[in-house]
């Protein structure tokens, strides 16, 4: 009957297994000190090494999912915080605004009421000038007191001089009256908004500080499951931890870069169909209807854009903190921003105003300067995040906690969802 074949791999690590197992009994007719051959392993023997190699195979993979199920729960945990931090931007800048509103609003209304008093002293001349000259006289009165028709005529038109402009300083008074109500409400409205907004911004600032310390805890829970599961695969594998490490990082700065590749590179358009041949038809004598207008090209960069890339490089290892726009530290709408004030243009500290006050342009515009931008949906209110777009795909930001201010590919994490230009 034929032996079960054994597998290369499987009798290597038989033999070498066999190597470590207790010698067999040496021939007492040998020379003892002659080495003795090592006894050729059983197929039980075999089959339990292959047993074991399976298993530890089974085991890696397992563990390399674990490791990978480790880091994507990292970067949800650091997208949740993103999340908030720019929520708490986004609130701190409609505080900011309604502010302004709100003071724009006091002043308008203490401009309406100064304006108010003037016309008020002015009505109350134009009453008594009424009273003096007898507005209250009637056609007939004038007609029996005058002397003969020139003078009926004279004291006719100065009576409706003064009734004009009697009019005129009432209506002037009334419509005074009316601003200066609806700016004293509008004052009001306003204030009542800039309270109602700080106290959003206040409430979205703690739920960032929240998000945040959940993101840093979690993230160092992560990093400790990550460092028993690494030394897990280094005996598993044989390795010391330190390689174990090593080989990891690698393998995931591979497949980030695969990842990045694979996003960066453009995917193919379909060719239209041939159309079908049609049949000669007469000329048609009406024309054609003009083709529409292509859509303007967007705006050049700015001449500031190469000083904003500056500004972003000089900052490259600085860490950062949500909510935070330098001096040395960092999130990710902070150092856009402050990078753009290096180029001259002003942009809020806050990711969607940023799009909103810049020109939306496609991937294929992009040119050093330019903003790139991630969202939870198709609608720019849901950007979370922002980058400062450095050139040949590559990206200048603050990505998360943990992880400092950065130059790397745009698709390091997955492809972008907006760009625009300052």
């Amino acid at each position: 009957m034929r032996s079960p074949s054994l597998g290369t791999g499987a009798l290597a690590l038989v033999l070498t297994v066999g190597i470590c197992l207790p010698s067999a009994q040496a021939d007492p007719g040998t020379d003892p000190t002659t080495p003795a051959t090592p006894a050729t392993p059983s197929v039980g023997e075999v089959r339990a090494a292959e047993g074991r190699a399976t298993a530890a195979k089974g085991a890696v993979g397992r563990i390399q999912e674990q490791l990978d199920a480790a880091n994507a729960s990292l970067d949800a945990a650091a997208v949740r915080a993103a999340r908030a931090a720019e929520a708490w931007n986004g609130a701190r800048w409609t505080a900011q605004q309604a502010r302004i509103a709100a003071r724009e609003a006091a002043t308008a209304s203490v401009a309406a009421d100064r304006a108010l008093v003037v016309q008020e002293g002015q009505y109350r001349d134009a009453v008594i000038i009424a009273n003096s000259a007898g507005l209250e006289v009637n056609a007939v009165d004038a007609f029996i007191s005058a002397d003969g028709m020139e003078s009926l005529l004279e004291r006719s038109a100065a009576t409706d001089y003064v009734q004009a402009r009697f009019d005129q300083r009432r209506d002037e008074y009334v419509a005074a009256a009316d601003t200066a109500e609806k700016a004293e409400a509008a004052a009001a409205d306003t204030a009542e908004k800039a309270g109602t907004a700080l106290a959003e911004a206040r409430a979205a600032r703690d739920a960032a500080d929240a998000a945040a310390a959940a993101a840093a805890a979690q993230s160092a829970r992560i990093e400790d499951r990550k460092d028993r599961l690494v030394r897990r695969l280094a005996r598993l594998q044989g390795v010391s931890v330190r390689l174990a490490r090593t080989r990891q990082d690698a393998l995931e700065a591979e497949r980030e870069q695969a990842r990045a590749a694979a996003a960066a590179k453009p995917q193919p358009t379909p060719g239209p169909d041939p159309a079908p041949a049609a049949d000669p038809k007469p000329a048609d004598p009406k024309p054609a209807d003009p083709k529409p207008d292509p859509d303007p090209a967007p705006p050049a960069p700015g001449n500031g854009a190469q000083a904003a890339i500056a500004f972003a490089r000089a900052q490259l290892g600085e860490r950062y903190v949500w909510g935070a726009a330098g001096p040395d530290s960092w999130d990710c709408s902070g150092l856009t921003s402050k990078a753009w004030a290096a180029g001259g243009k002003s942009l809020p500290h806050y990711s969607v105003a940023q799009y909103e006050q810049s020109t939306p342009i496609s991937a294929g515009d992009l040119r050093p300067g330019d903003l790139v931008f991630w969202g939870d949906s198709g609608s720019p209110s849901s950007i979370f995040h922002v980058a400062l777009y450095a050139g040949n795909g590559k990206i200048i930001h603050a990505p998360r906690t943990g992880r400092p201010v950065t130059e790397e590919s745009m698709y390091y994490w997955r492809t972008p969802d907006f760009y625009a230009r300052p």
